[in-house]
C-alpha cells in the first residue's frame, strides 16, 4: 500500500493539514480509496483505530483527526506502522499520513515536506529555542519535494537542494468566505499560527474589531468562548474560528459561532 507522507521539520502552523486533505480528496477523485493516518495529538485513544466524527470526540482522537474525519476516511495510531494492518482490512489502497516525517517505523513511498514561506526555518534553532524539530538539511535529504505555502518572504527557495521539485500552494478559504466581507467579526484561533487565520479575515475584506490568540489544540472553556460572544454582541459582530478550533468548542457555543 502506498504511504504518502505530509511533514514538515518545525512546529505547528506550516499547513500540513490541508496539503494532506487535497490529496486525499484528488485520490478520490481519481477512483482511489485513500485514508488520511494521524497520531491523533491531543487525543487519549491509542488506536490503530478509524476515526468516527459521530462516535469520537477530540478528548479521544484530537482535533486534527477529527476534522479530517469528516470529509475522508480516517485513522489514528500512535504506532503508525500498526495502521497498515488494520486499514488493509478495509479495503484502503492509499495512506496519507498528517505528519510524521520524523517517524521512521513507517517506510514512506513518498514524502512530501511542507514550509510556511512567511517564516520558513524561523530562528534556525532546535526546540525550545527555536521551532525547529529537527535540523532543516536532515529533513530535506528525506524528502521527495517541498511545498511552500504563501510567499517567500525569507528567500528560501535559493537555499534548497536543487534536486528536489518545489510547488507552491496557497490556503484558500471555503464559499463561506465571501459572506464576511464589510462585516464586523471578533476572531478567535487556537492554531499554529493565529495570526494567519486573522490576516486572511482581512484579506476577504472583514472588519476585525478584536482578535483572540489561544495556544495550539486549545480546550476551550466557558470562560473563554462566553466573553468573547458577549463581546460580539456588544459590538454587533460576528464571532468567528477555524474548522479545527470549532470542533474543540462545546455543541451549543459551536452554533453561535461561524466557522471559515
Amino acid at each position: 500500500i502506498p504511504v504518502i507522507c505530509v511533514g514538515n521539520v518545525s512546529v505547528g502552523g506550516t499547513g500540513k493539514s490541508p496539503i494532506a486533505s487535497n490529496l486525499a480528496e484528488r485520490l478520490l477523485t481519481m477512483g482511489r480509496n485513500p485514508a488520511i493516518l494521524t497520531g491523533g495529538y491531543g487525543g487519549q485513544l491509542m488506536g490503530p483505530l478509524r476515526v468516527d466524527p459521530d462516535v469520537h470526540s477530540v478528548a479521544d482522537v484530537g482535533d486534527e483527526a477529527l476534522v479530517h474525519s469528516r470529509k475522508i476516511s480516517t485513522w489514528v495510531a500512535r504506532h503508525r506502522a500498526k495502521a497498515i494492518h488494520a486499514t488493509l482490512g478495509e479495503g484502503i489502497d492509499a495512506l496519507i499520513m498528517d505528519d510524521g516525517h520524523q517517524h521512521a517505523s513507517l517506510f514512506k513511498t513518498l514524502s512530501i515536506l511542507v514550509i510556511d514561506g512567511n517564516v520558513g526555518f524561523g530562528n534556525g534553532r532546535m526546540i525550545p529555542a527555536g521551532p525547529l524539530r529537527e535540523r532543516p538539511q536532515f529533513g530535506l535529504a528525506r524528502a521527495d519535494a517541498v511545498v511552500l505555502m504563501g510567499s517567500d518572504d525569507t528567500n528560501l527557495v535559493p537555499r534548497l537542494p536543487a534536486h528536489i521539485p518545489i510547488y507552491g500552494a496557497n490556503l484558500i478559504p471555503g464559499p463561506e468566505g465571501p459572506e464576511l466581507k464589510h462585516r464586523k467579526v471578533v476572531a478567535f484561533a487556537g492554531i499554529g499560527n493565529p495570526n494567519k487565520f486573522f490576516d486572511t479575515l482581512l484579506e476577504l475584506g472583514a472588519l476585525v474589531v478584536s482578535a483572540h490568540t489561544f495556544d495550539d489544540h486549545h480546550l476551550f472553556q466557558e470562560s473563554d468562548i462566553q466573553p468573547i460572544l458577549d463581546e460580539a454582541f456588544a459590538l454587533d459582530a460576528v464571532p468567528v474560528t477555524t474548522e479545527k478550533d470549532a470542533v474543540r468548542l462545546a455543541p451549543d457555543h459551536r452554533q453561535q459561532v461561524n466557522v471559515l
